[in-house]
This record gives structure tokens, sequence and C-alpha cells, in this order.
């Protein structure tokens, strides 16, 4: 037997990524994908480019003092979802009230939220997945970011957001809009109509909480304080 394979075998293709902007906002995720799930991965950075912008001088004794004085916690994002089901349920997945899984009425986890990263170091960010063998399940899915901590700035964030789903080619977002004060981010609207999932880019910026982008897109929810 050869070591070196099949010389006729021929390798995969790497499937391009597909990055949805405001003059292309919209794909539709491919059916053959529907026995997998589809990641939907939140990663930023948390200290921005504040440290690289600091004048020299902010970076001596003064700047330790200023610390001391006015410590950094950094950006931390959150990472969760509004989501319907076509069996009338609806709620949101998010850390925030250990609120981590939306089942249907049968019991079957459709969507599930990974752990909290509180920090933005880690390599692999937020993780969000979606069974999509259970795609006549869902109705609409709006996935948001949050900023939990930290000053309001989503440009030194830098927030990326890619959907990977099996045999189909990575949907990349870059929330990288100025974003004003805005504490929350409507990233992307996942619909099932005509018996395919789309996903249409929104990368909308909402001045206050949940509940206010829960009005902006018509969710109906109560929502009360929590905490994580």
């Amino acid at each position: 037997m050869s070591d070196f394979g099949n010389p006729n075998e021929v390798a995969p293709v790497p499937l391009a990524k597909v990055t949805l902007t405001k003059a292309s906002p919209r794909v539709s995720l491919d059916k053959s994908a529907h026995a997998g799930l589809l990641t939907v991965n939140l990663n930023w950075n948390a200290r921005g480019s504040q440290d690289a912008a600091a004048p020299q001088g902010k970076r001596g004794w003064l700047g330790k003092l200023q610390s001391a004085l006015q410590p950094d916690v950094g950006i931390d994002l959150d990472l969760g979802c509004l989501w319907e089901f076509t069996d009338g349920s609806k709620g949101v997945v998010q850390a925030l009230g250990n609120a981590f899984e939306a089942r249907d009425t049968n019991g079957r986890a459709v969507i599930s939220l990974d752990g909290d990263d509180r920090s933005g170091s880690t390599a692999g960010g937020e993780n969000m997945r979606i069974d999509l063998s259970q795609a006549d399940a869902i109705r609409r899915i709006l996935v948001f970011a949050l900023i939990y901590e930290g000053t309001p700035n989503w440009e030194q964030a830098q927030g990326v957001v890619t959907l990977v789903s099996p045999g189909a080619a990575p949907v990349e977002l870059h929330l990288d809009d100025a974003g004003g004060q805005a504490k929350i981010c409507a990233i992307a609207l996942i619909e099932h109509t005509g018996g395919e999932l789309s996903v249409q880019r929104e990368v909308r910026y909402i001045n206050g909480a949940q509940d206010a982008l829960d009005k902006a897109y018509g969710w109906g929810l109560s929502w009360s304080p929590g905490r994580k």
C-alpha cells in the first residue's frame, strides 16, 4: 500500500467565505446542510485599540496612576438571540439569567449557547449552535450582541460574527460601525421562509437593553431585570 494515498483522489476545494454587507445583505443557507449544526461565533478585541492609541507619556508612572484611579475593565460582549418557533413559542437565549437553551414544545433543544466568555480572550470566542435538522421548527431568530461591561465602543471592540454550517461557505459579518453609545446590536435575522433558511444582515445598533431590541423588532416578550 502506498504511503502517498490515492494519486487520483481530488482534494476538497475550500469554500469561499461570504461577507454580508449593506450592498449584499442576504444569503440562503444550503438545504444539504440541514442535517448538521449552524454555529454562530462571536469574536472581539476586549482591550480595543486603547493601548495602541495611548500617548507615550501615559505609559509611564502617570499612566499607572491613572489606571489605578480609573481601572479599564475592557469590553465584555455577550452573544445571544431572540427566537420564535412555528409552534408559537418564543423567548431569548443569553448568558444573562442563565438562559442557555431554547427548546420546542416537544422538549427538543433547537438553540444552545456555550459558556460565557467574560474576557474576550478565549480563542474560540462565544458560540451559539442551531440544530438545522429541526429547521422546520424555526420561524425566526434574531442574533444580537450586548456590551455587558465596559464603555460602549463597537469600533474598538472590532467584533466579527461568523456563521458556519456543514458543506456551506462561512458567512461573516463585521460589527465595525461606530454605533454611538448603543449597548446592543442586532446582528443578523435568520428566517425560515419558502422551505429554506436565509440570513439577513442587520448590524443595527439599539439604544437601551434587550427590551428595546424586542420593541424594535416586534417580538412581544415580557422583560424583568436579570443577572449572570
